[in-house]
């Protein structure tokens, strides 16, 4: 407001109350809230791809029959279910995440935080899950080296498809991690988690 012979106008620019360099407001056009809401979408879709493949491993895993070998009694196959369940868990945190994102188009942390937790997560559960699988596929090849796993043998078929679904889960959770590493990149470069 400016102030000419006792008569207030308002001032020309509005000035704008910011605490951060990132909290001004960025201009999204109707297309680029078009291609923000696609990517949000796309990743929305790898994350619930990561979370039904890891929850099918750690459910194949923990269905093994009684009457052979548990996966409780080796402790790679309790590694992999761990790992699974924990990703399907992070999974399903992110799929609401990103579901808030795209209905609401904020994040749910403030987005310095969002973009590094989205990032930061990914990586960790990332390499866990591959640590878990990659310990789980030596534990069948030993089992099956010592005679314990036979061709027909139920354990050793739901415990390799365990394995094989926690891998595929582990590739999807690492293309979300490239999609939010390209979002940390956008936000380092432009202070916004898409390039607008």
């Amino acid at each position: 407001m400016t102030r000419s012979a006792g008569v207030e106008s308002p001032s020309p620019r509005p000035r704008i109350h910011q605490t951060h360099p990132h909290d001004t407001p960025h201009f999204h056009s109707t297309l680029s809230e078009r291609k923000l809401r696609r990517f949000n979408t796309l990743i929305f879709i790898f994350r619930l791809t990561a979370f039904c493949f890891a929850l099918s491993a750690a459910v194949f895993m923990l269905a093994t029959k009684s009457d052979s070998p548990r996966w409780y009694d080796f402790g790679a196959f309790r590694f992999v279910v761990a790992a699974n369940g924990i990703v399907a868990l992070y999974s399903l945190f992110e799929m609401i995440a990103s579901v808030w994102e795209i209905s609401r188009g904020s994040t749910i942390f403030p987005e310095f935080c969002q973009v590094w937790f989205d990032f930061g997560h990914d990586q960790v559960f990332a390499y866990l899950l591959l640590s878990a699988d990659s310990a789980g596929t030596e534990m069948a090849r030993q089992l099956r080296r010592i005679a314990t796993c036979t061709a027909n043998n139920a354990f050793c078929v739901q415990s390799d498809i365990a394995i094989a679904l926690g891998f595929a889960g582990f590739l999807f959770l690492m293309i979300s991690s490239l999609l939010s590493g390209f979002r940390v990149v956008c936000f380092i470069i432009n202070g916004s988690r898409f390039h607008l």
